[in-house]
């Protein structure tokens, strides 16, 4: 379908959905039952929508289907959108043709195992000669900010989590500050932790990144193994060992090496639009805050090859789910009386790439990020079963915590704050949020049992199997979404939460 076409599409579907009866004669406080998140993942994770994958017709569908039932409830357009509804995400797809890495040191050749580098391309084509190398560390010290001058260089990374706290961001994002700050080429030294297999699969397909210069990342990037770093440290006489161990110093600032690249890279490069959803309850009583929720619509679209027995990756869990309790909680917010703050919903693209959706939209918010009082993110919440504990990723503050732990008491759910949660946080869309200090909270009992999340990690997700079946337990999303409607009118309340 032709983009224009599409976004016509996306307009009519609206307008008759909002020009119909309302279809949510539920009372606000009616509670949210099984059968209404059901209905909306059946459909959502149908092989009609192929996967909903960014860019293709089932990102189209998908959107159609979130603006239809968004407008029934009573939600409108944000004013002054270009596009009513979407907010339009540019986006380029890279496919590693080929590539190659020598090296020298002190000028002379320094052959290494081919299988030990791996590279890739930014660009279409790209040929660097004779690019001073240095060894980075973790790549940032322990404010977060790089810790070298790799302006015009390649700098060789640590992909472990550096050792300088909580929350130190992961080989990516380190990746991309070095970009930032001018580094040419990013080498990521390997960890026995990811199969080197994995690795070169991983570069070897199909990536997705953000359009425009911002979060483009270096012109080269890649993986080197450890072998292959030893090697090549040992060559530039240092010591692989020796060099990890002090880079572990919340103070280390790298070291330069007497080594120079040779790096080209052939690249299949295609640049597209996908969208973010974006819609607006008008609040009765507004003060200049906002409530934003939001979740990721997409998933990994068409995973396997043509032979596969299933082709195509459905992504109930992950997250149309979370796109279920998003439609269910605007249906309940705007059916009683309103709140006095807006609240806005957004679903968002390409989270699967990276969170890129949410980094767009952080980036261009609609809605300023000042205003946003939190951001309440539904990610994979169909895991647990009826009575599990609440869990916070995001949690620490201590008036927020204070509000979901009395919300969450009256509904009767106990708070489970053993912390295991925390090792997720970068791994949702409230990360991207909160890097913009947005308060972005992810609440709910998927995060709590860990072992139902680790189960679901290691079986159906990300796979063909993550599709809509009886087994998936949706009482701890039912009242998971009963939480989300009691939050939104709690932090939508001016008297019960004046705002931070």
């Amino acid at each position: 379908m032709q983009k224009s076409a599409f976004r016509a599409a996306v307009a009519a579907v609206a307008f008759l959905a909002f020009a119909a009866p309302a279809a949510h004669a539920k009372g606000a406080d009616t509670r949210i039952a099984e059968a209404d998140l059901a209905a909306h993942i059946r459909t959502l994770s149908n092989d009609a929508f192929e996967g909903r994958a960014p860019g293709t017709e089932g990102e189209d569908r998908t959107i159609a289907y979130i603006v239809g039932e968004w407008a029934k409830a009573g939600l409108e357009a944000v004013p002054g959108s270009a596009t009513p509804w979407l907010q339009p995400v540019p986006l380029v797809e890279s496919e590693a043709l080929g590539g190659t890495a020598k090296f020298k040191v002190r000028g002379r050749d320094a052959k290494l195992e081919e299988d030990g580098i791996i590279v890739s391309g930014r660009d279409a084509s790209v040929s660097l000669e004779d690019l001073p190398a240095l060894f980075v560390g973790y790549g940032v010290d322990a404010a977060g900010r790089p810790n070298a001058d790799v302006r015009g260089k390649l700098a060789i990374m640590l992909m472990d989590t550096p050792p300088f706290g909580e929350a130190q961001p992961r080989y990516r994002e380190r990746r991309q500050m070095l970009a930032d700050a001018g580094a040419t080429g990013v080498l990521v030294v390997a960890t026995d932790a990811v199969p080197w297999t994995q690795l070169r699969d991983a570069l070897g397909g199909k990536t997705v990144r953000l359009g425009g210069d911002a979060g483009a990342g270096p012109q080269v990037s890649g993986f080197i193994s450890l072998e292959a770093a030893d090697a090549l440290f040992t060559r530039a006489g240092l010591d692989g060992a020796a060099l990890r161990e002090a880079a572990r110093a919340a103070d280390y600032r790298g070291v330069v090496l007497p080594v120079t690249a040779d790096i080209e890279t052939r690249t299949a490069v295609r640049s597209f639009a996908s969208h973010n959803v974006v819609a607006r309850l008008p609040g009765a009583n507004p003060d200049g805050k906002a409530v934003l929720f939001l979740g990721h619509w997409d998933h990994l679209g068409i995973c396997r090859p043509d032979a596969a027995a299933d082709r195509i990756c459905n992504g109930a869990v992950d997250n149309a789910s979370g796109i279920a309790v998003l439609i269910e909680v605007a249906k309940r917010l705007a059916a009683g009386a309103r709140p006095d703050r807006d609240i806005y919903f957004l679903a968002t693209t390409a989270e699967e790439k990276g969170l890129l959706g949410a980094r767009w939209f952080a980036d261009h918010p609609v809605v300023p990020l000042g205003d946003i009082t939190v951001a309440l993110n539904l990610d994979t919440v169909a895991i647990a079963p009826r009575g599990t504990p609440v869990a916070t990723i995001g949690r620490g503050k201590p008036a927020y915590d204070a509000l979901v732990s009395k919300v969450a008491a009256r509904l009767g759910r106990t708070i489970d704050d053993d912390g295991e949660a925390d090792a997720f946080a970068q791994r949702q869309d409230g990360w991207a949020l909160g890097a913009k200090g947005v308060t972005a909270l992810m609440v709910g009992g998927s995060f709590s049992d860990m072992g139902l999340l680790e189960a679901f990690l290691g079986s159906d997700y990300h796979r063909p199997a993550d599709e809509f079946s009886d087994k998936i337990p949706l009482g701890g999303a039912a009242e998971d979404a009963d939480l989300h409607v009691a939050l939104g009118r709690a932090f939508a309340d001016r008297k019960r939460w004046p705002g931070e």
